[in-house]
C-alpha cells in the first residue's frame, strides 16, 4: 500500500535518483529512448516546489521515497510539472495514489481543474491519466499557459506531434 506525505528536505535528494530510474522505461519506446539519458528536475526546483506545498512523495514501508509528485499552482489550477515512480516500483500503485493525493489537494483548495502535458501515446503517459479522469485538450482548448509550456518543451527537444496537454476539472 503506497503512503504519500509532503516532501520534505531530506527527501530532495533522492527526487533526482527516481525521476532518473522512472525514465528508464523509455528505453523500451522507439524514438523516445533518449529520454532515458535526459535531464531531470534540480533539487532546488524541487525546492521551490515542496515549500509552495504542492509536492508529494510516496514511500515504502520503510519510509523511504519511492516516487513523487511536483506541481504548482496556475491560476485556479493545478499544474502538474513531475511525476516519477522508481523503475523497481512501477506498477505497484504509486503514481495513481500520487494522482489522487493532488486532485484531492486542488479539490481542498478548491482549485478547478489539474493540468498536465505528456505524450498523447505511451501507455503509462495520456491513457494512464485518461483511466483517472483527464481528457486531451483539442488545440482550441489549450491555452495561452499549456501552449508556452508544450513549446518550451519541444524547444528542450520533445517531439510536438506525440505531445498533449490533458485537464481533470473538479
Amino acid at each position: 500500500m503506497a503512503s504519500i506525505r509532503p516532501i520534505n528536505d531530506d527527501d530532495i535528494e533522492h527526487l533526482s535518483e527516481i525521476e532518473r530510474s522512472a525514465a528508464q522505461i523509455f528505453r523500451k519506446w522507439p524514438g523516445l529512448e533518449w529520454l532515458a539519458e535526459g535531464d531531470v528536475m534540480s533539487a532546488e526546483r524541487h525546492r521551490e516546489l515542496a515549500l509552495r506545498h504542492f509536492s508529494w512523495v510516496a514511500v515504502d514501508e520503510d519510509d523511504f521515497p519511492t516516487g513523487f509528485l511536483s506541481a504548482e499552482r496556475a491560476g485556479d489550477e493545478m499544474h502538474i510539472s513531475e511525476i516519477s515512480v522508481s523503475a523497481n516500483r512501477q506498477g505497484e500503485g504509486f503514481g495513481s495514489a500520487l494522482l489522487q493525493k493532488a486532485i484531492a489537494e486542488a479539490r481542498d483548495k478548491r482549485l478547478l481543474a489539474v493540468t498536465l502535458t505528456t505524450f498523447s501515446e505511451v501507455p503509462w503517459n495520456a491513457p494512464f491519466y485518461q483511466r483517472l479522469g483527464f481528457r486531451k485538450l483539442a488545440a482550441d482548448d489549450v491555452g495561452k499557459r499549456l501552449n508556452g509550456l508544450l513549446q518550451a518543451e519541444v524547444d528542450h527537444g520533445l517531439p510536438i506531434a506525440q505531445r498533449c496537454a490533458m485537464r481533470l476539472m473538479l
